[in-house]
């Protein structure tokens, strides 16, 4: 008989619960921090080498926001270090300083010293603000994060859900929608009602996101989330329109999870279990193990051609999800799962000489580049998903020990 799954015994939950806090304290956290902090010019310089050397002073505006986030956040839960505060508070004033246009819409790319190169559409930059300011705020108690938490989060909600607002991409011929811009939205709400308290307004954007991702991007009759549809939630059978990305749908999973477990609702249990399920039936690579980037809904070939490479954050997005399904549902199954994506990430993805995670494998699990960091990896995804399992492991059996 094959042994239980560690997140079935005990035992093993507390193995796991210790290996996700030296991983994140004793591994991941030490690979970005003082290193990647900019004394010179504030900030942080996140494009680094397997060793942690810097391959490209240019910084992601996302990148500022997600890893001061990441610092307070441990401020605030784990320790109250100085240097993790100061080291945020020099993201915060990088981004405010250097990262917004005159109109107030934020950049995607700056030089070193902050001099714009690019600006996306979309306007995710300001989420990732929002979150920082708001975990600020909750570290500090100050009142100016607060309300900019709250304007950037308004600015990112009226960017993306005003019609007409943002330029097309495409012209009007065939529109489309995408599940990202509701995702995004909810784990922010979330945050920001986490780090500031409970306000209706931010219930309002949860309630609204879940209800959208469900009507227009869950397929129950083709047991698949999509990732664009047509506006009334149709499938349009183009690349773009058939395209699958499991770990994307995966996280949104986790975030609906989350919600169900805060809120103990089954029906948002059931809602973020069907994703789960779906879309690991749909992206696990039952060759060579991980999960694949891209799928077609109908089976078809897919267009991008790193659809069969293996990403880090899918992996670090389904080791919650599958932790927080078995913790709602107590089914085996996810617990399984959980092991078998927390064992084949960390043996492939793992770096046992510098730490931290390689971003990008083979489908086979070979390192593509040995990049630990570019201008869409920094800290964040991954010591998220330390951060969240072992406080989420801790909090359960705090639960479990009282009477």
């Amino acid at each position: 008989m094959s042994e239980p799954p560690l997140l079935a015994t005990p035992a093993g939950r507390r193995a796991l619960r210790t290996a996700y806090r030296d991983g994140l304290l004793a591994d991941t956290v030490p690979f970005w921090f003082p290193r990647s902090v900019d004394r010179e010019h504030g900030g942080f310089l996140h494009c680094l080498d397997r060793d942690g050397s810097v391959v490209d002073t240019d910084k992601g505006v996302w990148i500022q926001g997600r890893m001061s986030w990441i610092l307070l956040t441990l401020y605030r839960t784990v320790e109250r270090r100085p240097e993790w505060l100061e080291w945020a508070r020099r993201g915060l004033e990088f981004l405010d300083r250097h990262c917004f246009d005159p109109g107030g819409r934020m950049f995607f790319h700056v030089t070193r010293e902050g001099r714009p190169i690019r600006q996306r559409r979309y306007a995710y930059s300001e989420s990732f603000a929002a979150i920082a300011h708001a975990a600020h705020a909750a570290a500090t108690g100050d009142a100016r994060s607060a309300e900019r938490a709250r304007e950037l989060f308004e600015a990112f909600a009226r960017w993306n859900f005003t019609p007409g607002l943002m330029p097309p991409k495409f012209t009007g011929e065939r529109p489309m929608t995408g599940m990202g811009p509701r995702m995004i939205a909810l784990v922010t709400a979330q945050e920001l009602r986490a780090a500031l308290g409970g306000d209706e307004h931010l219930r309002g954007w949860i309630d609204r996101c879940i209800d959208e991702i469900q009507r227009l991007f869950v397929k129950p009759d083709l047991q698949a989330v999509m990732e664009t549809v047509g506006p009334q939630g149709e499938i349009l059978d183009h690349f773009d329109g058939r395209l699958l990305n499991p770990g994307h749908a995966i996280e949104g999973a986790w975030f609906i999870l989350h919600e169900a477990r805060l809120r103990g609702d089954s029906a948002l249990a059931r809602l973020g279990c069907d994703m789960l399920d779906w879309m690991w039936a749909r992206g696990w690579d039952s060759e060579f193990g991980g999960l694949f980037y891209f799928r077609d809904v109908l089976g078809k070939p897919v267009q991008e051609y790193w659809h069969d490479m293996k990403f880090w954050w899918p992996h670090d997005e389904a080791i919650i999800a599958t932790l927080l399904a078995y913790e709602l549902t107590r089914d085996v199954k996810y617990a399984r799962w959980h092991q078998q994506v927390h064992d084949w990430a960390h043996r492939h993805f793992g770096d046992p000489e510098h730490g931290e995670w390689f971003g990008y494998l083979h489908r086979d699990g070979r390192i593509s580049i040995p990049l630990k960091g570019n201008l869409w990896k920094g800290a964040f995804h991954h010591p998220r998903m330390q951060w969240y399992c072992w406080q989420a492991l801790e909090q359960a059996e705090g639960d479990r020990a009282r009477p």
